[in-house]
Formats: structure tokens, sequence, C-alpha cells
């Protein structure tokens, strides 16, 4: 079954500290399943990843392989029309207190009617509220 794969959980395939069994089960579904991410995606990925290396929490000779991990995660990176971000996106992020980053991840999930796949709190309850499945 096709999600959305947001940040909070691809992270936990490079900061194993933050992984939990759940957050792997769903890294695993990646084999069979189509992930599907909003075009930031990319780009919050990699700011996680320099901001980890600035703080000391990655070693300069460990960040190449953690960028390697996240570029081998099988998603489907879709466009986000200009159009669509001064709307849905941010008729969801004002419906549910969101940034917009995260407001993305959960419009692209209910306009493709998939699972989101995420461990931030705020963004699973928004999804509850909007009958979607949360994973994991």
């Amino acid at each position: 079954m096709p999600f959305v794969l947001d940040a909070s959980l691809a992270l936990t395939a490079c900061f194993r500290d933050e992984a939990t069994p759940e957050a792997d089960q769903v890294l695993e579904q990646l084999n069979d399943d189509e992930a599907h991410v909003p075009a930031i995606w990319p780009l919050e990925l990699l700011n996680a990843l320099l901001v980890a290396r600035r703080s000391g929490r990655v070693r300069p000779e460990g960040f190449p392989e953690l960028v390697e991990v996240v570029r081998s995660l099988p998603v489907s990176v879709e466009p986000m029309a200009t159009e669509r971000v001064f709307t849905s996106v941010l008729s969801f992020a004002q419906a549910h207190q969101l940034t917009s980053y995260d407001a993305s991840y959960l419009e692209l999930a209910f306009r493709l009617g998939v699972p989101l796949a995420t461990k931030d709190a705020r963004l699973r309850r928004a999804a509850g509220r909007l009958g979607l499945s949360v994973l994991p």
C-alpha cells in the first residue's frame, strides 16, 4: 500500500538513536510499497544532516555515508505547484496549526488518499482528524 513518508520518520534511517521497531518496520515497507514525499523532502533531510554535522552529532567522515543513506531511500518526489502551496497547503497549515512544511505532507497524504508515516505528534493528530491512517 502506498504511503507518504515524512522527514521525521525517514531520518530514523540515519539516526539510530531515534529509531523504534515501528519506524524500522515502516522503512522496511519501502522495499515493497511506494512512498511519496513532497518536493521539500530532500531539502528537509539534507538540512537535518547539515545541522547534525555542524553540531557535532555527526562526524565529518560519517557525513557522506548518511547523505548516501538518504539518497538511496526509494521515494517518489511529488512536485508542488505554487498554486497548491498558497491554497490547499495554506489551508491545512492554518486549520491544523502546522508549519507549511508539515502541512505539505498532510496535504499530499490527503490528496492521494494514503496513510501518512510520521513520528511528529502534531502531524499525527492532524492526520487523525482528517480520517487518514497514520504509520507506524
